[in-house]
């Protein structure tokens, strides 16, 4: 089927082998002993009558066996499942369930909604079979880590461990970042999942995904696509956190776990601030100190996924950036479904990779305890347009300094990366944004060259002082690593619309050229900043196709055709200072 192999790569991250890096551990790792007994399309049936198309794996052995679970809408792999054979030769049974409306099993797809029911089932099913020796866990990357957490969330007695990698998590903020719709997510990977079998997704995504990403109104996506998207229709009419999100929430849920769970996130993937979300909430007072020491957390410089040779976007992290996230898994599985001492349960619970000196370091906590939370103030004598205005970044709280303002165009938004015509939200990386720099629609702030090594370790957040012409627009930052030669390496972005100032629930339209506070998520990196490089922070209104345009209308967004222009002001001032908090990191 041509329409899921694009995304059956990205996806089933679950199933990668990466290059071995070697782990020191006390036990033996279960080795490759057993024969594969392969039974294929097991009919599972769901509390509604609706049958999903199972895959089991199991050692040919005689006895009782832990099982690991994969529910995924991404084919559950069919005859020789690498990753099934995999753990079954090392005696765990394997199943791999096509989620409903996926493939070959029944019912109608729609993302999320019935993960979480489903997945009780299964795991009751999975428990009472003649081969379960009634330890149950679940592993797999992107929605096939929500696939996980739903269960989990809802209080299954069932489940002892998950391994959730790159997961899709909370609902509402996968899709809404800070009021801003997250479009190319959206079009990219639901049009993907709803296309017809003769799809073409290559020439979908050179040649026609940013023309349907421009099409207004915004409502009205899939008459550009020519297919029907009923989710997307739902969550355009529910941008602000309703009733509608709360079968998918996360939020206040968190205390019903009680399984382990290692998260594996990457600085430059798609879900990284939902993932150390999850893991500081599975760390708060809520959880019970037995589930609290049970939980991992491993971020790395990547994107979607492992990189398989270091190298992401324009930068190169090193071998040692590479890990082997098969032997990673099979420790956590060993140790907690068979009681095989493989050292994972000594180490540190989180492990970062730190970029700029590309070495891995274990922490044991997120964020930091040694933190220096540090303001650095935005300053300039009113023309800090592009990266020839006078625009700086220091320490030094602001006086009396003349705003910055620019004129946001939604015709001509700001590129999300250098080349927009081949951007993906899977592959946001570390590319050089300089060539953007140009624009007088950007503001450009930067400190003088750093005279020692500086690392940035941790959450990042931008404190913005703003007026605007209209009712209802975006702001916008992003973080980025100005090198020697020029290049400005970006780390993390994030984006706030006006109407969303207060949070996502009650939101409201702006009075024209009143000056407000923004409080801008820029989510998280770990990053040091070398000496005789340069700390830069733009700021502009649009970053699309990442996040849709704001028309600056104040008017409904999915229905709205007739875009305006905004003129926009940025104060740094003693009454309005407009900062960025930057984690440092004591060296």
């Amino acid at each position: 089927m041509k329409k899921c192999l694009y995304y059956a790569m990205i996806f089933r991250v679950s199933l990668l082998l990466v290059p071995f890096v070697s782990t020191l551990f006390a036990g033996e790792l279960s080795q490759p002993n057993y024969k594969v007994i392969e039974e294929l399309d097991v009919r599972v049936t769901m509390r509604d009558g609706i049958d999903l198309s199972t895959n089991v794996y199991r050692p040919d052995a005689p006895g009782k066996f832990p099982a690991l679970l994969v529910r995924t809408p991404y084919g559950n792999g069919g005859v020789d499942n690498s990753s099934g054979h995999y753990f079954a030769e090392r005696r765990y049974v394997v199943v791999i369930q096509d989620t409903r409306g996926r493939y070959e099993s029944e019912g109608v797809f729609y993302p999320v909604a019935y993960e979480t029911n489903d997945g009780i089932d299964t795991h009751e099913w999975v428990i009472k079979q003649p081969w379960s020796n009634g330890k149950l866990g679940t592993f797999g990357g992107s929605y096939v880590g929500m696939t996980q957490w739903m269960p989990a969330l809802k209080g299954s007695t069932d489940l002892v461990a998950m391994f959730t990698y790159v997961p899709y998590t909370e609902g509402y903020s996968v899709w809404f970042q800070q009021g801003a719709l997250r479009l190319r997510l959206l079009t990219e990977w639901y049009a993907m999942m709803t296309a017809p079998y003769d799809f073409d997704e290559k020439i979908f995504m050179e040649d026609k995904i940013d023309t349907v990403n421009r099409s207004l109104p915004l409502g009205d996506q899939d008459k550009s696509l020519g297919w029907r998207m009923p989710f997307a229709r739902d969550l355009l009419n529910h941008p602000e956190h309703d009733s509608y999100w709360e079968p998918m929430k996360y939020e206040g849920n968190y205390k019903n776990i009680d399984a382990a769970g290692y998260i594996v996130a990457g600085w430059y993937d798609l879900f990284t601030g939902q993932n150390l979300k999850s893991f500081m909430e599975m760390n708060g007072e809520s959880i019970k100190p037995t589930v609290r020491s049970k939980q991992k957390l491993l971020v790395g410089p990547w994107g979607h996924g492992v990189s398989k040779d270091g190298t992401l976007g324009d930068l190169d992290f090193g071998k040692e950036a590479v890990i082997d996230v098969q032997e990673l898994r099979l420790r956590w599985f060993d140790y907690h479904l068979k009681g095989i001492d493989t050292g994972i349960m000594d180490e540190p619970p989180v492990k970062i990779f730190v970029m700029g000196d590309n070495v891995w370091r274990t922490e044991n906590e997120w964020p930091l305890k040694r933190t220096r939370y540090t303001k650095y103030y935005l300053h300039s004598s009113g023309s800090a347009n592009s990266k020839d205005g006078d625009g700086s970044l220091n320490q030094i709280l602001p006086k009396k300094e003349p705003n910055d303002s620019y004129v946001y165009d939604p015709i001509d938004p700001v590129p999300s990366m250098p080349d927009s015509t081949i951007f993906s939200d899977f592959r946001h990386y570390p590319h050089n944004h300089s060539l953007l720099e140009g624009r007088n629609d950007i503001l450009v702030y930067t400190t003088s060259a750093l005279k020692e090594d500086t690392e940035v370790t941790g959450p990042i957040a931008l404190t913005l002082f703003a007026s605007s012409s209209a009712v209802n627009t975006d702001f916008t930052g992003k973080l980025l690593d100005v090198y020697p030669d020029g290049r400005a390496m970006y780390l993390c972005d994030g984006i706030i619309r006006t109407s969303f100032r207060d949070g996502p629930t009650h939101t409201s339209n702006i009075e024209s050229s009143r000056v407000y506070e923004y409080h801008i998520d820029l989510w998280a990196t770990s990053n040091v900043f070398k000496k005789g490089h340069k700390i830069r922070i733009e700021i502009s209104s649009s970053n699309f196709p990442r996040f849709d345009r704001n028309l600056n209308t104040g008017r409904n967004f999915t229905t709205e055709t007739e875009p305006i222009k905004a003129t926009q002001a940025i104060y740094h001032t003693k009454e309005y200072p407009s900062h960025i908090v930057l984690p440092v990191i004591p060296r």
